[in-house]
This record gives structure tokens, sequence and C-alpha cells, in this order.
């Protein structure tokens, strides 16, 4: 009942706002008539305030009185001699406004809106968030704000405000999170990213530290290697970069996800795409040969010849390759789009060489064989708000 209430006054407000202007009817010009010669009239008066202290002269007095004079009888002579008429209503208007827009706007709401539905105050949304994340991270806000020890509560947090765009309040959530819990890899990562994306994606000297104390707990964390071999690029030396990003693609499974990106970084530098150490990744006892990544490289990847071929070539040659590998793996999965990590490397990989226009079909074609409502469509959203990449109209 309040709804329709709160609906009715608004109307109500919004007609009377409507209504005023024509309800007023020829006053307006009247006024402004009626204005003019009040202004006149103080304007002789101040002439014959400036003549009675001898700032102007009687000649000079008597032009501008003339002229001033003139003007007032021009303004008189414009205000009707006969009674004025009433005020002229514009009845298809006000019947306009005071009837059909309430109607319509009640139609309307009849159509799309939910009148059924019952009131959810926000105490009960917070019992029952269901799937809206705003009121599941509002639910969080408020069990930490009384209970502001919770680890486990700002370590659930922290990546949920990263990607959110949140940034600020993921790295305060991080820190809060790695005090109370202690540091751990995905958390120190965690805030590195956090850090990168206050500083425009450059990997500032605070966050070059946390990733070396990620190091440490897990010296073959490929995700903190990358970010360090990128701020080595970053800060101008290619040689180290180059290396670092060496080391991390020999380390890596043929399957990686990231190696494309890191190929294109260790191109960048003025290397070649390295091949992966075939020992690197034997299938472990018991596994099954010809499983996928047990003793082949992954699409899109490079072989000992591609490596070979890439060693006598310039730069630009180099480039030119790694997008003929790139556009090889779009052609595999075009053939066999059941491949999520594939379309995870296509979609980066794309970015990686800025074509955002292919990025963004191959995140159409990836999301058309994962659906956005499932785990891996979300994953596939997720890297795209990461790289940029426009999602409009794609989450459905």
């Amino acid at each position: 009942m309040l709804f329709w209430i709160l609906v009715a006054v608004l109307t109500a407000v919004v007609a009377v706002i409507l209504l005023y202007p024509l309800l007023r009817g020829a006053k307006a010009a009247e006024n402004i008539r009626a204005g003019e010669a009040a202004v006149y009239r103080d304007q002789l008066r101040e002439l014959d305030r400036d003549l009675s202290g001898g700032l102007i002269t009687p000649e000079e007095a008597d032009y501008a009185r003339a002229e001033i004079g003139r003007r007032l009888i021009a303004v008189s002579a414009d205000e009707p001699v006969e009674t004025p008429k009433p005020a002229r209503h514009h009845r298809f208007t006000e019947a306009c406004v005071l009837l059909v827009l309430p109607v319509l706007g009640l139609c309307l709401y009849l159509a799309t809106g939910r009148p059924d539905l019952p009131s959810q105050p926000l105490e009960a949304r917070l019992e029952n968030p269901g799937n809206d994340v705003a009121v599941l991270i509002t639910k969080a806000e408020r069990h930490l704000a009384e209970k502001p020890d919770d680890g486990k509560g700002w370590d659930v947090l922290a990546p949920i405000y990263f990607r959110t765009m949140r940034v600020n309040d993921a790295q305060v959530a991080y820190r809060n999170a790695i005090r109370l819990l202690g540091p751990s890899p995905v958390r120190l990562d965690g805030l590195a990213e956090t850090l990168m994306a206050v500083s425009d994606g450059v990997v500032t000297e605070e966050a070059r530290q946390v990733l070396e104390q990620s190091l440490t707990l897990e010296p073959d964390n490929p995700r903190a290697r990358f970010y360090i071999a990128l701020s080595s690029e970053q800060a101008g030396r290619p040689d180290e970069a180059r290396q670092a990003f060496e080391a991390l693609a020999k380390q890596s499974p043929p399957d990686a996800p990231w190696l494309p990106l890191v190929n294109q970084h260790i191109a960048k530098n003025g290397g070649a795409p390295v091949a992966v150490n075939p020992g690197a990744n034997a299938a472990a006892p018991g596994a099954d040969p010809a499983a996928p990544g047990a003793g082949s490289a992954a699409p899109g990847n490079p072989t000992q010849q591609d490596v070979a071929a890439a060693e006598t070539m310039n730069a630009g040659d180099r480039q030119q390759m790694i997008r003929g590998m790139v556009e090889s793996l779009d052609a595999k999965l075009s053939e066999d789009p059941n491949n999520f990590e594939g379309w995870m490397r296509l979609v980066r990989s794309y970015a990686v060489l800025n074509d955002r226009d292919r990025a963004a079909g191959a995140l159409k074609r990836g999301l058309a064989a994962f659906p956005p409502a499932g785990e891996q469509g979300r994953q596939l959203l997720a890297l795209a708000r990461e790289l940029g990449i426009a999602t409009e109209g794609m989450a459905q």
C-alpha cells in the first residue's frame, strides 16, 4: 500500500509542475510590461537626483528625461485599454497531463513491472541474497564490520572486490587477510595484481617485493614469475626480461594457457619462442599417454621446428610467425570448439596482439560453446574484463 501512496503523491507533484505554466495564462506578459514601466520611472527619479547633486548639466538632464519619457510612453501605449480577457485554458493539454500521462505510466508499469511481487527490505535480501553479488558483498561487509578480525571473511571478499573493480577495497581486504591468516602465494599474488591495477598495469616496486615474497613460498609460481619478468621489461631491461620469460616458458607445461602470452613477450624483447622441455611435463606414472597434454604440444604452441625456424628470423618475421600460430589455434577451435583452455588462450593472445576485434569475436564464439551461465563461461567473461574487452550483451 505504501508503494501506491508514493506513486500517487509523485504523480500529483509532477502534474502540478507541468500544469503551473498553463494556469498562469497571460499574466506573464502583463507583468513584463509593468516591470518595464517601473524601471523607467526609477530612471527618472535617479535623473532628478543626479541633477540636484550637480553630476549632470541641465541640458543633459533635459535630453535624458525626454528619451526616458519617450520609452515610458511607448510601454504605456502597449497596455490594453479594455478589460483584459480571462486567461485561456488549454483544456486538451491539461486533460493529457492529468489523465493520459498517469494512465500511460500505469500501463507501462503493469506490462513491465511486478506489482504482485511482495516488498523485500534490505534485511530480507541479506537473509536470502540468491545470486545478487551486490547483496552478497553488503552482507559480507556487515559481517566484517562486526567482526573485523575474521581473516577468512577478508580472504573471500578480496578477490570479489578485485573482480568488481573496487581495487582500493581489494587492496585493504588482501592486506587484512595476509595480516590475519598469514601470507600465501594466492593472497600475495592477489595483492600484487591489485597494486598493479591501481597503478594502471605498472609493476611497481612494492608489487615486485610482494611477488618476490610469493616466490619464496612457491618458487615455481608462474604468475609471480611472469609479473617479475614484466617488471624488468617495463623498467627497460630487455635482456633480463627475455631471460626471465624464457625460463618461465621452459618451466611451463605444454598446455599452459599463459604460454602464448609469454612467447609474445619473448619476441617483444628480441628472443624467439621457446620450446617446452619434453621432460618437464612427462606423463605421471599410470597416466594415459593418449590424454591431452601427455606427450604432444597443445594446439597453438610452438613446436621444435617452429623454434628452429624462429632462430633465423628478424623481429618482424617472428611477430608474423606468432600471429600465424594464433590463427592456427583459431582454426583448430573452429573445428573443435569444445576446448575451454584453447578459448582462454585465444582470447588472451588476440588481446596481447592488440587485435581487440578478433579478441571480442573469439570471446563471443567461446561463450557460444561455453554459455555464460556455466562456470567456464563466467571464467571467459572474467578474463575479458581483465583484458579490457567489452562484454556488453554477452552475459545473458
